[in-house]
């Protein structure tokens, strides 16, 4: 069992910057692959980026290559988004999740946060 928590979102305008944090509890974190998902209003739910287990592979969603970037801190049980150079079709509920690399990829997630919410202005 992995219980997830997001912070880190907010109000920022564009070309700024933030970092969201995916904080987890239970012990199998460090086997876990992690992704950072996103929902903005009437879009389906879209993989932005994810991170393997042991941090050596990652995988970004063309939109944001180049600028966001994900990081893991096992130790402190805690994934990271970078986001600079925002953009307002950034604006959704941004989501982390934890399941192998795979079914991270497919989007077939089996443990999930509860979001929070980056809000871009222009």
């Amino acid at each position: 069992q992995v219980l997830l928590v997001e912070s880190g979102g907010g109000l920022v305008q564009a070309g700024g910057s933030l970092r969201l944090s995916c904080a987890a509890s239970g012990r199998a974190f460090s086997t876990y692959a992690i992704g950072w998902f996103r929902q903005a209003p009437g879009n389906e739910r879209e993989l932005v980026a994810a991170i393997t287990w042991s941090g050596g592979s990652t995988y970004y969603a063309d939109f944001v290559k180049g600028r966001f970037t994900i990081s893991r801190e096992n130790a402190k049980n805690t994934v990271y988004l970078q986001m600079n150079s925002l953009k307002p079709e950034d604006t959704a509920v941004y989501y982390c999740a934890a399941d192998s690399f795979g079914a991270v990829l497919g989007g077939h997630v089996k443990y999930w946060g509860q979001g929070t919410q980056v809000t871009v202005s222009s």
